[in-house]
């Protein structure tokens, strides 16, 4: 995730760059809302893109993994989407609760890594080791071996 993170920088730092620049936007509040809308939207693009042709970001290329359907084929996008979607899980509802305390100080910290935790400890409830929202969207994550390996 971390190293997906850093790809992702780049893309949304040009993305808000283009948004910003396109619109003319002259502070950081205006258009405060359309700027996180389409800079969800340009994560939505960038991951279903990635998953229906080939199954792989670029962080998942370097760690030899693939996003697959439960019967090990292609991922379509309606189910690239909803992935996408469920993914969003591992960080909004810790998000969620934060705001609905009024958290402060460590509190704002504390409660979305601990929902990022729960996310992914549960993990261990499902039998192949896969993520909740996998299960939920009716994917997997697969290995793939190394062709240099094999020869």
């Amino acid at each position: 995730m971390l190293y997906e993170a850093v790809l992702l920088f780049g893309v949304l730092f040009i993305s808000d760059w283009l948004f910003s620049t396109l619109l003319q936007q002259r502070h950081a509040l205006q258009f405060r809302q359309a700027g996180q809308i389409w800079l969800f939207l340009v994560l939505c693009l960038y991951f279903v893109w990635f998953w229906t042709h080939g199954g792989q970001t670029l962080a998942m290329k370097t760690w030899r993994i693939r996003a697959v359907n439960c019967s090990g084929g292609a991922i379509g996008p309606g189910r690239a989407i909803g992935r996408y979607l469920l993914a969003w899980l591992w960080i909004l509802p810790g998000l969620a609760l934060t705001w609905s305390l009024g958290a402060k100080t460590w509190a704002l910290i504390l409660i979305p890594l601990a929902n990022m935790f729960l996310w992914a400890v549960s993990v261990y409830l499902d039998p192949s080791r896969q993520f909740l929202h996998d299960r939920i969207a009716g994917t997997r994550i697969v290995s793939i071996e190394d062709p240099l390996l094999e020869r």
